[in-house]
């Protein structure tokens, strides 16, 4: 291989795999911790740095309230750092802060009341959410969203809605009840319910039938190749059955789909959590860095409407993950917040430290546990 050769494959592979994936993470990193630097900046809390990556600064400037805006080597998160707080992970540093003079104190974190403390670290998930909803309703406004009427042109050998009696012709007209518009919302209504009977009413000769369907988890290749677990009725549509189109959306209308959108993607990752645990989902769908970027590199070929629509889903999940109850994560900090606001008082200092050694454990083995299917995953 020559030298333009070789440079032209680093400059490929750069594109292709890497700056997508820095893209999607950056984009969700520095909106969750403006969350947190802009409602503890309004609480009246000094803010010593705000990073976008960790280890060594790469680039940085220091504002007019002296907080350091830096880009560090790492890309894998960032942080946003108080004063009063001991590490990035907003540990406080008790001590330090005794030994600040009044003025000082009053605006370090530690010494906020418990609900400006609560505030401040609800706001990095809240921003992943807020992320979510305005990447979705941008993307429905500029392109659109295509939609099709729930009628069905094929029914899937051996699949439950077979077994139920579903036809080619039928019209879906309703799930439990509940309405369906479009063939989409059957999609993401069976999405969060594997295993679940649902009753399903058709439209079929002018009468309404009820059947039920009970989905299962089906395993197949996407157009990436990659293998995908989820639950199916086996009901398949076609551009000549369902007369799929483009719908154009006003202002209004595309907020309020940005806000159902994240709304699915909320609950649909909150029940594959919950499904974890029951043993309905599997937990090597759990992926880490090396999948998102592999995904990332993937999408990228679809567009760039695409690759924001990833990155609204990314940012859907890092918001749930971080509201999860373990110490080191924003969940964790409002558990101690909870308790405190209970009591009238703080856990002992010691209990939080061992309760943040604990956080430690739990995150690195969810960080090796994700790399360990990542890997399983490209291979």
């Amino acid at each position: 291989m020559d030298v333009s050769s070789f440079f032209a494959m680093i400059w490929d592979t750069a594109l292709i795999k890497i700056i997508p994936f820095l893209f999607v993470l950056t984009v969700i990193v520095f909106f969750h911790e403006l969350g947190h630097f802009l409602v503890g900046r309004l609480c009246g809390i000094k803010v010593l740095a705000f990073s976008v990556g960790f280890g060594p600064e790469l680039i940085g400037f220091n504002d007019r309230q002296g907080t350091r805006w830096k880009l560090c080597a790492i890309p894998l998160g960032g942080y946003v750092k108080f004063l009063g707080d001991e590490n990035v992970a907003s540990v406080p540093d008790n001590a330090a802060v005794a030994r600040m003079d009044e003025a000082e104190r009053q605006k370090s974190f530690p010494a906020q009341s418990v609900a400006r403390r609560a505030a401040t670290v609800a706001a990095g998930p809240i921003a992943n959410f807020i992320l979510a909803i305005a990447i979705f309703a941008g993307v429905a406004y500029f392109n659109g969203r295509v939609v099709g009427d729930p009628i069905v042109a094929e029914v899937r050998a051996e699949s439950p809605a077979a077994e139920a009696g579903i036809l080619a012709g039928d019209r879906i007209v309703a799930l439990d009840g509940n309405e369906v518009t479009f063939f989409g919302d059957i999609l993401e209504y069976v999405s969060t319910r594997a295993n679940v009977p649902i009753d399903v009413a058709v439209e079929r000769a002018g009468a309404t039938l009820h059947l039920q369907v009970t989905p299962r988890n089906v395993t197949q290749t996407d157009a990436f190749g990659n293998e995908v677990t989820g639950p199916l009725m086996g009901l398949v549509a076609t551009r000549e059955s369902s007369s799929f189109r483009t719908e154009k959306l006003s202002a209004v209308e595309s907020v309020r789909y940005g806000a159902e959108q994240t709304w699915f993607f909320t609950s649909h990752t909150a029940s594959f959590i919950g499904g974890i645990f029951t043993g309905n989902q599997a937990a090597d769908q759990i992926g880490g860095p090396i999948r998102i970027a592999g995904i990332s590199s993937q999408v990228a070929t679809l567009g760039f409407a695409a690759l924001l629509i990833l990155a609204a889903q990314l940012s859907i999940s890092i918001g749930l993950l971080n509201l999860v109850p373990i110490p080191m994560l924003d969940g964790g900090h409002l558990l101690f917040y909870a308790y405190e606001a209970l009591r009238g008082r703080p856990l002992s200092e010691k209990v939080q430290e061992f309760g943040f050694r604990i956080g430690i454990v739990l995150v690195l083995s969810l960080m090796l546990f994700a790399v360990w299917n990542d890997i399983s995953w490209m291979t």
